[in-house]
């Protein structure tokens, strides 16, 4: 039997396949058994419009046959099967595609009842990564004559004529001996590994995928089992599953031992057709917050995953949620492997993306107590997408976040707080510190307090940014509380600065370069002191700067000691520095440190601060 050459472009595209297109050896079972069920649709259509078929739809199955002695896979279907003219140009030519063909001659029929998933005509050669030796033995339903296909490799294929009795085709491969890497081929003929990736990349092929797995039990015959779910849960409407359902397949599928906080069913047909079940998880995993995390969710094409986690579908700032999506409208490579960037894409990511913002606002009105859960995991990453992005989601995110408000003693959303906002008030108030107890005792929230009036407390790392990177919200400025103007139409705004300019200076003198004015308070009240940062850059930004580089010049923020001149230390550091000045320079080293401390700034020397406190009893 005279062997048959590829042609050079085939030779040449087939080892760039087997080397270079796919990058997981691992799919090849997927390609083989969508290429099967592929056979098994294009009969199961023609059953439709010809009787003599003979067989009805739930008589179609793809059966998996492992013979370990051998190192033999086979995977046949009862499809629609191939004469020799097919066998030359579906597989003599690599990249020719017959399902392509079959929608090229079907055109006009309706065919939404058929799920044709090879269309690109390389996906059967995937198999030489795990193969020396392929043999197909097919017969095509309406012809008498069977036929052998055989190949191994690019040194060419034979085509001959074999007696076969049933329609349908068998792919027979021949596994690869295990190289270094201890079972490296022979996960291929052990029925458990096929079990495996069956479920993980075909568990929706819609035909059942059947095999004779081993018992558990001892001496006990090996039993025909179906291993494909073929229904997937996404594809049955919402009330038709229960939530234990939903639970069971999120935490089995992404190994949480939690069940999901929200599960989001989606359906949508327009520009863009898909279905998706999205997943919010209760808690946020051990990776989440490591370089190992990856996002992604599922991607499926009729019933067959094509990508584990793909990245593109996934909103940045939901980067945490899991689930599948399903849609016949994406455009992939010819691999399988990777999307090619769309429109449909795109439109895909902006959909999910609205989806889960109008969930967590329904859990947030609905049940606080779980919104503030997930806030707990997960708020982190919405305030750093917010700040990565320099403000560009803010009107997805803003309405998400929380924070502890001085008069409410919980977390409220920017929402509450401005519903709540007497009418002439002017600005959205708030402090940063590093606790809510530490805020709660700086000198300047007095005042405010005393208006009765709501601050938000931004004390986790990084919040000082997002005023400035949100800029307004419903139309309100943000108001640091260290600000000089608080808005206030009774605010002591006019300090006589002439008539304490000489003990300005004397404080200004004594401190040197530590401080880069001292000046009298106009927010002040029972408080002696307290140290503020003016414009630019701010005490926790540079605490912010110093964490994340400590050995690296970081910027740093000014120090403007702000003096209440109605309180009596100042009164007696006046008097002090005209009577006994070394007292006087005492007293301004005690002032400056207790505005440090209330700061929450380090002390240059807590020693020598107790020191000098001691020395004036």
């Amino acid at each position: 039997m005279r062997k048959k050459q590829f042609k050079a472009e085939s030779k040449r595209l087939m080892d760039m396949m087997i080397n270079s297109i796919y990058t997981n050896k691992e799919i090849f079972l997927r390609e083989i058994i969508s290429n099967a069920s592929d056979a098994i649709d294009k009969l199961a259509f023609l059953s439709l419009t010809d009787d003599k078929v003979g067989i009805s739809r739930s008589d179609f199955a793809i059966t998996i046959t492992v013979d370990k002695d051998n190192r033999t896979l086979t995977v046949s279907d009862n499809g629609i099967g191939m004469n020799a003219d097919e066998l030359e140009n579906n597989l003599g030519v690599i990249a020719h595609s017959g399902s392509r063909n079959f929608y090229a001659e079907n055109e006009g029929a309706d065919l939404s009842d058929t799920d044709i998933i090879g269309q690109f005509g390389v996906g059967f050669y995937s198999a030489f990564m795990v193969s020396d030796k392929i043999t197909v033995e097919t017969k095509k339903y309406g012809e008498d004559q069977g036929y052998r296909w055989e190949s191994s490799g690019v040194d060419g294929y034979t085509i001959e004529p074999i007696d076969r009795d049933a329609v349908g085709t068998d792919i027979i491969m021949h596994i690869k001996e295990d190289g270094d890497e201890f079972g490296e081929y022979s996960r291929y003929i052990s029925e458990y590994q096929l079990s495996s990736l069956i479920k993980k990349y075909s568990d929706y092929i819609r035909f059942p995928i059947k095999m004779l797995m081993p018992s558990l039990e001892e001496g006990k015959e090996p039993t025909l089992e179906t291993i494909n779910s073929m229904v997937p849960i996404w594809h049955k409407k919402k009330g038709e599953v229960k939530k234990e359902e939903y639970d069971s397949y999120y935490q089995e599928h992404w190994m949480d031992q939690n069940p999901p906080l929200c599960t989001i069913p989606i359906s949508t047909d327009g520009t863009v057709s898909y279905e998706a079940l999205i997943f919010i998880p209760s808690q946020a995993q051990m990776q989440y917050y490591s370089d190992e995390f990856q996002k992604g969710l599922q991607l499926y094409s009729s019933g067959v995953m094509i990508m584990d986690k793909c990245e593109d579908l996934v909103p940045d700032a939901f980067n945490f949620i899991r689930g599948v999506v399903e849609s016949p409208d994406l455009s992939l490579n010819i691999s399988r492997e990777m999307l090619q960037q769309s429109r449909q894409l795109a439109a895909i990511r902006g959909h999910i993306e609205k989806k889960v913002k109008t969930e967590l606002k329904k859990l947030m009105e609905n049940d606080r107590e779980a919104y503030e859960g997930f806030f707990k995991y997960f708020g982190r990453h919405l305030k750093v997408n917010l700040l990565e992005g320099y403000g560009m989601n803010r009107e997805l995110i803003a309405d998400l976040l929380l924070f502890y408000s001085s008069t409410e003693k919980k977390l409220v959303t920017l929402e509450e707080y401005v519903n709540r906002m007497p009418e002439d008030q002017k600005y959205i108030y708030f402090a940063t510190g590093e606790s809510v107890s530490a805020v709660d005792g700086l000198p300047q929230v007095e005042s405010i307090k005393d208006r009765n009036l709501e601050i938000l407390y931004l004390v986790d790392p990084g919040d000082e940014f997002l005023p400035p990177t949100l800029g307004t919200y419903m139309e309100k400025e943000f108001r640091n509380i260290n600000d000089d103007d608080l808005g206030f139409d009774d605010e002591k705004k006019d300090v006589d600065e002439k008539a304490f300019k000489k003990s300005f200076k004397f404080i200004k003198d004594t401190l040197g370069d530590r401080v880069d004015e001292v000046k009298a308070s106009t927010k002040l009240k029972s408080h002696p002191v307290c140290i503020t940062s003016g414009d630019g850059i701010t005490f926790e930004m540079e605490k912010y700067f110093h964490a994340v580089s400590p050995d690296g010049i970081g910027a740093k923020a000014k120090r403007i000691l702000e003096i209440n001149t109605d309180h009596d230390a100042f009164k007696a550091l006046e008097e002090a520095r005209e009577k006994d000045p070394e007292k006087a320079k005492k007293y301004a080293e005690v002032l400056y440190n207790q505005a440090l401390l209330i700061a929450g700034l380090p002390i240059e020397n807590p020693t020598e601060y107790t020191d000098l406190l001691v020395s004036l009893f």
